[in-house]
């Protein structure tokens, strides 16, 4: 897999809601209702991770989850990362949903 370059990120970034392109990495955030929404949240993402054997850098304060995805082994974005932010939003919507 390789490192997409700023103008592949950019074009994939307009299909992509509510993420940037920033510091070689992508960033969102999220505010839930509470805590245990945001927790739910991030274990039902923690098994995709798994799936994907991606992992994101994420913080969780109180009902809101930050989540940084960079694919460290190219130095920056690839198409994994792409793929598992497509997945956090599916699930963070079913989420928002309940």
């Amino acid at each position: 897999m390789k490192k997409l370059t700023e103008f592949e990120i950019s074009n994939k970034l307009e299909k992509l809601v509510d993420w940037e392109y920033y510091d070689n990495a992508l960033h969102t955030d999220f505010e839930f209702d509470n805590f245990k929404d945001c927790m739910s949240a991030m274990n039902r993402i923690a098994f995709e991770c798994e799936a994907l054997n991606h992992h994101p850098e994420w913080t969780n304060i109180y009902n809101t989850l930050e989540i940084k995805l960079t694919t460290h082994d190219k130095d920056g974005v690839t198409e994994l990362d792409f793929k598992l932010a497509t997945a956090i939003n599916k699930i963070v919507e079913v989420e928002e949903e309940d």
